[in-house]
């Protein structure tokens, strides 16, 4: 299925306008080349210097902003791409020259700042080099060109502000990746604690179903009428299931102490095992109610489809619930008995998370005399 989070997160008119602002905010410093050249006396000078400083500026917000977007969309910039917008930037700085006269190497600002943004740190870094280097070399060589210190000192601040700004954007993208992981991963966790839910309602239910239906059929001819009533209470039982289900589904629905031990004593009663239970039972706190409610919901499910015991025993105290039977034992999953193909102990597993919400320990084994099956749940008494 296509999750929300599986998909970039639209980009905001607000957000959009933002990036051609910060693109376009730093073409102001190309006012000293474009005064140069609306000044120049002969016309072609002065077209060439504005039409080159023009395209300039708009190619320069251009390539921002298709590296701004691929950076938003996780996706690499393309190494010849971006030396070739770099390059097509030095050219029309160079273009430029006859307009803009030595003005021109206000435009190696721009250059420095895109290949700091653009290219890989080590070509990143030698664009940077060189377009510091310029100005000094350039005024030594041509003759009325002066030595432009104010853009050695632009370049290296810009590259050094862009390199920011870069690393800063290269954080942002991996937060957002981390936290598109993080949702996926918290669906994935909501998803696994439905389904164990699900299967531990299910479980039970259709596991007393299944045996109140055997046993119907095995009276059916010996005493209808109780056979009638097993079939009623299969009826019951299985609006139940449905109706956990659909509370479960909706997240609705609460697991209560009182009426596992009600569940379990039917249960146990319908597969003819005894059942000892407890009548009266300690103030617990919701929550550790909740979590022995699942356990003896589990417990008494395993002992009823796996132990073929003849005795159930459930003990409650304030800080641990105990399920005991006298049947097969645990088997080599720590389940009662021998379990039918593609069981797995799930409803186990689904136990120990629940308890682990609570620091409680979940344990599985033999009972002390060495017989049986014995499921524990414990919690430690200052767990509220």
């Amino acid at each position: 299925m296509d999750l929300p989070f599986d998909r970039p997160s639209p980009v905001t008119r607000r957000w959009r306008v933002t990036g051609w602002l910060l693109a376009g905010v730093w073409l102001f410093f190309l006012n000293i080349p474009l005064l140069t050249a609306v000044h120049q006396a002969q016309p072609w000078r002065r077209a060439v210097g504005v039409g080159s400083l023009v395209v300039f500026g708009v190619l320069y917000v251009l390539i921002f902003q298709w590296a701004r977007a691929l950076r938003q969309a996780h996706r690499p910039i393309p190494a010849g791409r971006a030396r070739a917008s770099v390059g097509l930037l030095l050219a029309l700085g160079l273009a430029g020259i006859p307009g803009t006269a030595g003005d021109w190497l206000t435009t190696l600002v721009f250059v420095a700042a895109a290949a700091v943004f653009l290219l890989p740190p080590v070509d990143a870094l030698v664009v940077v080099v060189l377009s510091a280097l310029t100005p000094p070399v350039a005024a030594a060589l041509v003759p009325g060109w002066e030595a432009e210190s104010t853009v050695v000192f632009a370049v290296l601040l810009a590259s050094f502000a862009m390199f920011g700004v870069s690393r800063l954007a290269q954080r942002n993208g991996e937060l957002r990746a981390a936290q598109a992981e993080i949702r996926r991963l918290a669906v994935a966790e909501e998803r696994a604690r439905t389904a164990r839910d699900l299967h531990d309602i299910l479980g039970h239910s259709l596991t007393v179903v299944a045996v109140k239906a055997e046993l119907a059929g095995r009276l059916l001819e010996l005493d209808p009428a109780r056979a009638g009533t097993e079939i009623a209470d299969v009826e019951r039982l299985a609006r139940q299931a449905l109706a956990d289900v659909r509370r479960t589904v909706g997240a609705y629905r609460e697991i209560s102490l009182s009426g596992e031990l009600a569940g379990a004593r039917t249960a146990l009663a319908a597969a003819g095992i005894v059942g000892d239970l407890p009548d009266d039972l300690p103030a617990l706190p919701a929550a550790r109610e909740e979590l022995f409610g699942w356990a003896v919901r589990e417990g008494v499910t395993n002992v009823v489809r796996h132990s073929g015991a003849r005795r159930c025993v459930i003990r409650v105290h304030p800080d641990r619930v105990e399920i005991a039977d006298d049947g097969r034992g645990p088997a080599g999953d720590g389940m009662p008995g021998p379990q039918p193909p593609g069981d797995g102990g799930h409803g186990l597993l689904g136990l120990r998370e629940r308890g682990g919400r609570l620091d409680g320990t979940v344990t599985v084994g033999r009972r002390p005399d060495g017989t049986g099956f014995l499921l524990r749940v414990t919690v430690p008494v200052e767990q509220r």
